[in-house]
């Protein structure tokens, strides 16, 4: 499980990990099954861990007034799986994170990733990149929630994330664009012809 993770590392740096750094990350990083519709994070606890994923799907969600479910993220491998304001700021979580699949991670606490981050660079240059990365999608996919037709939102999602349309079914995917399933079932018949 731990080889995902280092090849994972090493696309994000320059900075090849030696033996000793192999080791301390396997030291740190724990893995962890979760069945399928099991929680990673409910909603009200502290997301005491980053998970990153070796194996299956999850995805991040929030529940409104009346029950229905927003979709946050969508996860499956080589992505990292957390809220990232409870794991940071150690306060409850507004979210919940189950498995949609079978799922297998690589678990680490914050203290125990700073604790990394000091010892190993690879690690600070990867964290640097994924956080600027992750702010950039962030800010596009606001800016297309805010002014895209959901025509074109579905157009970007199925571009920027092909492999999300095999593992989600649609009313996941039509939640995570901020529209209802019969919209994407309109929007995806009139892409077929």
């Amino acid at each position: 499980m731990h080889e995902n993770l280092f090849s994972y590392i090493n696309q994000y740096t320059a900075l090849p990990l030696t033996s000793e750094e192999k080791a301390l990350i396997t030291n740190a990083f724990q893995p962890k099954k979760i069945r399928k519709k099991q929680y990673f994070l409910q909603e009200g606890d502290i997301c005491k861990y980053t998970g990153f994923i070796t194996k299956g799907a999850m995805r991040q969600y929030s529940i409104d007034d009346k029950g229905g479910e927003h979709i946050v993220h969508l996860y499956i491998e080589n992505y990292w799986a957390n809220d990232r304001e409870s794991f940071t700021m150690l306060t409850p979580s507004k979210y919940n994170i189950d498995a949609w699949e079978d799922t297998d991670l690589l678990l680490i606490t914050r203290a125990d990733m700073l604790d990394l981050m000091e010892k190993i660079p690879a690690l600070v240059e990867m964290v640097r990149l994924m956080d600027e990365r992750n702010a950039i999608a962030n800010q596009r996919r606001l800016n297309s929630t805010l002014s895209n037709t959901a025509e074109k939102r579905y157009e970007e999602f199925v571009l920027n994330h092909p492999q999300f349309l095999q593992r989600f079914p649609q009313h996941l995917i039509a939640s995570s664009l901020g529209i209802t399933k019969e919209t994407l079932s309109r929007i995806r018949k009139q892409a077929i012809k």
